[in-house]
């Protein structure tokens, strides 16, 4: 079997990770947000420091792809200058927090993600890719995006949530972010270094809470098209080309973008969409937003196979949600998708429904499958 070079960690502004094509330097923008100035200075630096294409990821982070070692310091520099930089990379690390797109001012969502990010140097060491959601919206939106602790909206107020378990205790109002720092105390202590993750850790729950408060069943997420928000556009495999994104933004009185975990960003305030380039789309359920595609070969050394033309091609093929794989490692997805196909020495193995259908297909021999 292969092995590969799984990093353990996600990539940053002042820690980028390496890739085929280059640096990936990823900005995690605060409540997920960025202003209008912002929004443009990224589209700008992507193409002039990298190669013109911005990731959205599942952790609502923007991410500039093919950035050359000569190019990282000035990049670093211009995104310092936009306010857009953490002030050391361990507090930048630990800045994965999700929030509910739509929230507004001074609601609990936003209050709950600025008072956890003025409170990460008191978070005890936690594995890197450690998770937080801010989900404390009217119901739960982000019940199924990554994260390790979530604040969410249960029947009686606002409850404290570890993944892998389907109930939570009880928030103090005012005090929420105790109880989360609390929790991950009780994690760090009891193993959480050898399991990586909450939804693998194994200890029971301490006994210094009630766990039995469970959240309000879960909203859908934000679809590409006008919602009270604003303008939510969709990117074909979470990726944006800058050129197209400025384009947008340019030709409207937008203020601010937000980005979601779900491939799409929100124009803030707009009622009706502009004229769109291709890479962007405005139309629900596209069939280029229900797949989910690494970079593949030759971006990733990881990856054997060519991804993303191919994804295009499969997904007006399969009516559920479909995973394209450059490799066996799934980067691209953390949850099982109807359709998985994944590159393994130049083919793919097709995977329906968590069942291996058939391994070593061409492109074209998946293609025809479908087609029938």
């Amino acid at each position: 079997m292969r092995e590969f070079d799984i990093k353990g960690w996600c990539p940053g502004a002042l820690r980028p990770m390496r890739s085929g094509d280059g640096w990936v330097v990823r900005v995690r923008p605060r409540l997920a947000r960025l202003t209008r100035a912002q929004a443009l200075g990224l589209c700008d630096m992507a193409q002039a420091y990298g190669a013109g294409l911005i990731d959205l990821t599942n952790r609502a982070n923007v991410q500039i792809r093919g950035v050359s070692d000569a190019a990282l310091a000035p990049l670093q520099q211009a995104l310092a200058a936009l306010d857009l930089l953490d002030d050391n990379p361990g507090l930048e690390a630990r800045r994965n927090i999700l929030i509910a797109p739509d929230w507004a001012q001074q609601d609990d969502s936003s209050r709950l993600w600025l008072d956890l990010a003025n409170r990460l140097a008191d978070l005890p060491d936690l594995p890197p890719k450690t998770g937080f959601a801010m989900d404390a919206g009217p119901a739960p939106v982000l019940s199924q995006d990554p994260a390790d602790f979530r604040i969410e909206r249960g029947l009686q107020g606002l409850i404290l949530r570890a993944e892998g378990h389907a109930r939570g205790m009880a928030l103090e109002q005012g005090r929420e972010i105790e109880g989360l720092i609390r929790l991950c105390r009780w994690f760090a202590q009891t193993g959480g270094a050898q399991s990586g993750r909450m939804a693998r850790h194994r200890a029971p729950l301490p006994g210094w809470a009630i766990w039995d408060a469970a959240p309000l069943p879960a909203r859908a997420p934000l679809g590409a098209g006008i919602s009270p928000v604003g303008l939510t556009l969709g990117a074909a495999f979470g990726q944006i080309v800058a050129r197209d994104l400025a384009q947008v933004v340019a030709a409207t009185d937008a203020p601010a973008i937000r980005v979601t975990p779900w491939r799409c960003v929100v124009l803030e305030g707009l009622t009706a969409a502009p004229a769109l380039p291709a890479s962007l789309t405005a139309t629900a359920h596209h069939p280029a937003l229900r797949v989910d595609a690494c970079a593949g070969a030759p971006f990733c050394p990881q990856a054997s196979v060519e991804t993303r033309a191919f994804a295009g091609q499969l997904a007006p093929l399969v009516s559920g949600s479909l995973h394209v794989s450059g490799c066996a490692k799934g980067c691209a997805r953390a949850r099982a998708a109807d359709v998985t196909v994944t590159g393994r020495d130049g083919r793919f193995d097709l995977v329906v429904q968590g069942r291996t259908e058939a391994t070593g297909l061409t492109p074209p021999q998946i293609l025809t499958r479908f087609e029938r």
